[in-house]
C-alpha cells in the first residue's frame, strides 16, 4: 500500500503522512494508504481454542471481499491490550452506487429553488436561542430523487468520495454485513449479528469522525462529532435549539426523529407547566377560602369530633383535628382550578399530537422520508427472518420467490408470546396486590408504634408524621424498587419473545417490541397510581360491617381530606424516582464503565491511541412516553407534574446528547418514516387521559361533594361551605362495634366519613339521599367533561391539517421537477443516440418512436415537449 499513499495527506495528528510514521500516529479514520475511509470496524480476540471461529471469520471475510468491500486488518500487536484484532472495512464507489440503488436512497439532483419564508414577526427575540447557521443547516437544501445507478450523470455528484455521507455509508455496510454468509456448508448461516452472538467477533461499529473535545486536524474529516458536542451535548447549551439536521446527518433519521420528538415535547410542556404552576399558585393564593380545612383545624369543631379507628384493635379513636395539616396540603392540589386544569390538559394533549403531526410532516419532507413506501421496507427483510423461514412462496408484487413463515408456526409463536406477556403482567398485578397487603398489614403496626412516638412532639413536622404518611411513603418506595427490578428483567424477556416471533422487517420488529414494552411498563408504572386513585377508600364498608382483603386485612380508608394527596405522593415518588434512576442508569453507569475500560490507554500519547480503539472502548448503543402518561393520565391530582417533566426533559435532552456524543459508539444509521408504534400509543393515552382525569376529579377529589353541598345542602340562605365537615360525616354507635373491630378503650359518640343515616333512624347505616345526589353529580360531571373535551379534540383535529400547506407545495414541486428532469434527461440521451446513428435509417425510426413514447409518457410534466420533438431534424 505504500505506493498508494496520497502525497498531500495529513493524518489525524496533523502530520504529513508516511507509512513509517503511521505507527506513531493512529488517530485517523483512513486506511494506511490515507485515501480509503474506514466505514466500519469489526474487532475480535483470537482464542487458543477458536479454530471454528477462525474458519467462520475466514469465510465471512472472503465473502465480504466478493461483495466488493475492501478490508484491512490491524494485528493484535498493534492494539493497546495486545490481544484484540481490528478489521477495518471500506466500501468503494461501485458498491455504494449498487446498494444505494437497491435501498432506494434519495440523493440531490437540483438545488432547491423555493424561497423559504422565514420572516417571523419579532424574530429578534429568539436570537439568544439560535445556533449558527452552519450548524443548523450543515448542507445546502436540494431537491432529491431516488438514486439510479444507470443515471449517475442525472445527479449532482461533485466528488464520489463525499457524495454519500458517512451515516449512509455505514448503513450500506451494515446491510451487507447483515446478509453475508459465513459457512460454506450452510448458506443460511449468515449475518454479523449471529457472529457477534456466538463470539466470533467481539464488536461491530462505525467510527466517530473525531474526538469529541477537539476538532480533527485532518482537513478531510468533517469533525461533526466535535460540533455536536460543542453546540448540543453540553448542559450549558440547555436553552439553545437542537441542531436536528446535523444530528440526522451524523446519526441517521431514526435518532434524529427521537430528538425532534423529545425537543418538541419539551417545548409543548412549557405551556402545560405554566398553566399548572398558575393553578398551584391559585391554590396558595386562595388558602383563606378553604373553609372546610378551617373547620377541621378548629378546636370547637374538628377538635370535638371523634373519628372511628382506621384499623382493628391497634388503632384507637382519633380527633378529626389531627388531619389539619393534610387537609391544607390537599387543598393546594384539590381546588376549583383542578377542574379547569383537567379540561385544559385534555385539550393540550390534542394540540400536542396535532402540531406534532405537522412537525413530523415537515421533517419527513426535509429528510427525504415522504415516499418511503412499504414496498421499500419489504426490500429490507430482517436477516433473521430470511434465515429462519425456510419455506418459499411467490410475492404477487415483485413476482419473485420470497421466504415466509407458515400460518401455523406464526399462530403458535404469537400465542406463546401473548401468554408470556400476560404472565409478566399478572406478575406485576400480583406484586401490586402484595404491596397493598403490605400497606394493610403495616398500617396497624405504624399506628401502634407512632402512638406515643417522640416525633409527635416535634414543633414543625410532628403533626405531619402520621401512620398514613409513613405507610404511603414506605409502600411507594417498595413499589418503586419492585418496578425497577421487574422492568430490568422484562426488557430482556421482551427482546427474547420478539425474536421468537420472527418479525419480517425491522419496522415490524421494532413496533412489536415497542408495544410489548409499553404494555408492560404501563401496568408496571401506573398500577399503583390506579389503585390509590380508583380503589383505595372506595370499598371499605362502614363501622360494624367493614370489608376485608382475603378476609384478613381491613381495606384502607382515605383521610377526611380524600385520597388525592396520597395519589400526589405516589405520583411524585414514582415519577421523580424513575427520572433520577434513568439518568443514573443511562449516563453515570456508561461513564464509569468507559472510565474503567480506558484507564490504561489514558497513559499513552494520543497519537498511539487509535481511532478504532477509542471507539471500541466506548459502550455499545442499545434502544419517554411513560413520562407522557404520568403528566396526562393523573395530571388532575398534581398540576406541578408538567413542570417536573419539563425540568427533567431539559436535563434529559442534554444528558442523552452527551452520552450519544461522548459515551457510546457511533450507532449504525437507520432510516425510519416516523416514531412508529408510538403514534398510536400516544393517541391511545390522549383518549384514556380524558377518562382518567374525569374520574379523578369525580371520585378521588372532593370537588363534587363540596359543590353539591354548596349549591344544594348549604346552611342558611347564602351558598357557603360553612358546616360542610359536619355534613360530610356520619355517626356510629360504638356499642355496636364487633369485638374484632373494637379498640381497647374509646370515647362516645363516633364519626366516620360517609353519607349514611345515623343510629336510631329507620334506615340506619344505609346511604342517605345526599349520597345518591352526589353520585349522580359525579357521573354527570364525567359525561359532561368527556363530551366537552372530546368535541373540542375532534374540532381541533379537524381544524389543524396534518401537513402544512407550504410542505404540500414543496412536495408537489419536487415531484414535478423529478418528472420534468427525468423526461429531459431521457430525451437528451435519445437525441445523442440519434445523432450517433444518423446513417442508419431503421435505428433512427426506432429511436424516434421511442422518443414519441417517452414524450407521451411525460406529457403531463412537459406538455410543450411534443412540439419540440417534431421540429427536431431527424430524417
Amino acid at each position: 500500500t505504500a505506493n498508494q499513499i496520497r502525497p498531500d495527506f495529513k493524518d489525524g495528528c496533523g502530520h504529513k503522512y508516511s507509512f513509517i510514521y503511521y505507527h506513531s500516529c493512529k488517530d485517523s479514520v483512513y486506511f494506511r494508504d490515507g485515501m480509503r475511509r474506514i466505514d466500519f470496524v469489526l474487532s475480535y480476540i483470537d482464542d487458543k481454542d477458536g479454530e471454528k471461529k477462525q474458519d467462520r471469520r475466514k469465510e465471512f471475510e472472503a465473502n465480504l471481499e466478493k461483495a466488493g468491500l475492501e478490508l484491512e486488518t490491524e494485528d493484535k500487536s498493534e492494539s493497546e491490550d495486545g490481544r484484540t484484532y481490528f478489521l477495518k472495512i471500506h466500501v468503494p464507489w461501485e458498491v455504494l452506487a449498487t446498494y444505494a440503488d437497491v435501498l432506494k436512497i434519495k440523493v440531490p439532483f437540483k438545488t432547491n429553488d423555493i424561497t423559504d419564508k422565514k420572516d417571523v414577526p419579532m424574530s429578534w427575540l429568539c436570537m439568544p436561542y439560535r445556533l449558527p447557521e452552519h450548524v443548523m443547516q450543515p448542507e445546502p437544501d436540494y431537491f432529491t430523487a431516488t438514486f439510479d445507478k444507470s443515471k449517475i450523470d442525472f445527479f449532482l455528484i461533485e466528488d464520489k468520495e463525499t457524495f454519500f455521507p458517512p451515516s449512509t455509508r455505514n448503513r450500506i455496510v451494515y446491510y451487507i454485513l447483515s446478509r453475508c454468509p459465513y459457512s460454506k456448508e450452510d448458506k443460511d448461516k449468515k449475518g454479523i449479528k449471529r457472529l457477534l452472538n456466538n463470539g466470533t467477533y467481539a464488536a461491530a461499529f462505525p467510527l466517530h469522525d473525531s474526538r469529541y473535545w477537539t476538532r480533527s486536524r485532518d482537513a478531510n474529516c468533517e469533525s461533526e462529532r466535535y460540533a455536536l458536542y460543542k453546540y448540543w451535548a453540553r448542559f450549558s447549551r440547555f436553552y439553545k435549539e437542537q441542531p436536528l439536521n446535523l444530528i440526522r446527518k451524523y446519526y441517521g433519521e431514526k435518532i434524529g426523529i427521537y430528538f425532534a420528538w423529545l425537543g418538541f415535547y419539551t417545548e409543548m410542556l412549557t405551556y402545560a407547566a405554566v398553566v399548572g404552576l398558575l393553578c398551584f399558585i391559585y391554590g396558595v393564593a386562595s388558602f383563606d377560602e378553604n373553609v372546610w380545612s378551617k373547620e377541621i383545624c378548629n378546636e370547637t369543631i374538628g377538635g370535638q369530633i371523634v373519628m372511628c379507628p382506621l384499623c382493628d384493635k391497634k388503632c384507637g379513636y382519633w380527633m378529626l383535628s389531627t388531619t389539619c395539616s393534610s387537609s391544607w396540603q390537599s387543598y393546594l392540589f384539590d381546588n376549583t382550578a383542578t377542574v379547569f386544569f383537567a379540561i385544559f390538559m385534555g385539550i393540550w394533549v390534542t394540540l400536542f399530537l396535532e402540531f406534532w403531526k405537522r412537525r413530523q410532516a415537515q421533517l419527513e419532507y426535509e429528510w427525504d422520508l415522504v415516499d418511503m413506501e412499504e414496498e421499500q421496507q419489504q426490500l429490507q427483510l430482517r436477516p433473521e427472518y430470511e434465515t429462519k423461514c425456510t419455506h418459499l412462496r411467490l410475492n404477487r408484487v415483485t413476482q419473485e420467490m420470497e421466504p415466509y413463515l407458515p400460518l401455523t408456526s406464526k399462530c403458535a409463536r404469537s400465542i406463546l408470546s401473548g401468554a408470556t406477556v400476560l404472565f409478566w403482567i399478572s406478575l406485576i398485578i400480583a406484586s401490586i396486590i402484595g404491596v397493598i397487603a403490605y400497606r394493610l398489614a403495616v398500617f396497624a403496626a405504624f399506628a401502634s408504634i407512632m402512638k406515643d412516638s417522640p416525633t409527635n412532639k416535634l414543633d414543625v413536622v410532628g403533626s405531619l408524621i402520621t401512620p398514613q404518611l409513613a405507610t404511603s411513603v414506605t409502600a411507594s418506595c417498595i413499589n418503586f424498587v419492585i418496578i425497577m427490578i421487574l422492568n430490568f428483567l422484562y426488557e430482556r424477556v421482551a427482546i427474547k419473545i420478539t425474536d421468537m416471533e420472527v418479525p419480517k422487517t425491522h419496522v415490524e420488529y421494532e413496533n412489536k417490541l415497542t408495544v410489548k414494552m409499553f404494555l408492560f411498563q404501563f401496568v408496571n408504572y401506573y398500577s399503583s397510581c390506579f389503585y390509590v386513585a380508583f380503589f383505595k377508600g372506595k370499598f371499605v364498608g362502614y363501622p360494624g360491617d367493614y370489608a376485608y382483603m382475603f378476609g384478613k386485612w381491613r381495606n384502607e380508608e382515605c383521610e377526611p381530606g380524600g385520597c388525592l394527596i396520597e395519589l400526589t405522593t405516589q405520583l411524585v415518588i414514582v415519577m421523580v424516582g424513575k427520572q433520577v434512576w434513568g439518568n443514573i442508569q443511562e449516563a453515570l453507569v456508561p461513564w464509569l464503565c468507559n472510565w474503567w475500560v480506558s484507564r490504561s490507554a489514558r497513559n499513552h500519547p494520543e497519537s498511539l491511541y487509535s481511532r478504532w480503539e477509542q471507539d471500541h472502548d466506548l459502550q455499545s448503543f442499545s434502544q419517554l412516553v411513560i413520562q407522557f402518561g404520568f403528566i396526562t393520565l393523573f395530571v388532575a391530582s398534581f398540576p406541578l407534574a408538567p413542570l417536573l417533566a419539563l425540568m427533567n426533559n431539559i436535563l434529559e435532552v442534554r444528558v442523552d446528547a452527551w452520552k450519544f456524543t461522548t459515551q457510546f459508539r457511533r450507532p449504525v444509521a437507520a432510516k425510519v418514516h416516523n416514531i412508529g408504534a408510538w403514534n398510536e400509543i400516544l393517541n391511545m393515552i390522549a383518549v384514556f387521559s380524558v377518562v382518567t382525569n374525569a374520574f379523578i376529579v369525580s371520585f378521588t377529589s372532593d370537588m363534587i361533594p363540596r359543590l353539591v353541598y354548596k349549591y344544594a345542602y348549604h346552611l342558611g340562605n347564602e351558598s357557603t361551605m360553612e358546616g360542610y365537615i359536619n355534613n360530610s360525616l356520619s355517626v356510629f354507635n360504638i356499642s355496636k362495634f364487633q369485638p374484632k373491630n373494637r379498640p381497647d378503650d374509646g370515647e362516645n359518640p363516633d364519626w366516620y366519613r360517609d353519607y349514611r343515616y345515623p343510629p336510631g333512624h329507620e334506615k340506619r347505616y344505609t346511604h342517605t339521599m345526599q349520597f345518591w345526589h352526589i353520585l349522580a353529580a359525579k357521573l354527570a360531571f364525567i359525561i359532561i367533561m368527556e363530551h366537552v373535551v372530546f368535541v373540542v379534540k375532534f374540532f381541533v383535529a379537524w381544524l389543524i391539517p396534518d401537513v402544512p400547506s407550504d410542505v404540500k407545495a414543496r412536495i408537489k414541486r419536487e415531484r414535478y421537477l423529478i418528472q420534468e428532469y427525468l423526461h429531459n434527461y431521457e430525451l437528451e440521451k435519445l437525441k445523442i443516440q440519434l445523432s450517433q446513428n444518423g446513417p442508419n435509417i431503421e435505428q433512427s425510426v426506432s429511436l424516434k418512436e421511442q422518443i414519441v413514447d417517452n414524450s407521451l409518457l411525460f406529457k403531463d410534466a412537459a406538455p410543450s415537449m411534443s412540439s419540440w420533438l417534431w421540429s427536431f431534424p431527424v430524417l
